[in-house]
């Protein structure tokens, strides 16, 4: 996956807590730990998260942006 975006953090997902408009997705990276990103239902779900998903946490100064291969 190619992004502009240059602080991007690779790790696993350790839970996935859907809700009625957001979900809660803990990502495990090596250095700091954990890292919990706020996304929408919608993004979550088209992404299929589930717990054990290599994933890249990708930041922007504002937000953090999960991104799925």
């Amino acid at each position: 996956m190619k992004l502009s975006a240059r602080n991007q953090l690779k790790g696993k997902v350790e839970n996935v807590e859907i809700g009625a408009v957001m979900a809660s997705i803990k990502i495990k990276v090596e250095e700091p730990g954990i890292i919990t990103a706020l996304i929408t239902k919608e993004s979550a779900e088209s992404l299929g998260l589930t717990t054990g998903d290599d994933v890249a946490a990708i930041i922007k100064s504002t937000e953090i942006i999960v991104g799925k291969e």
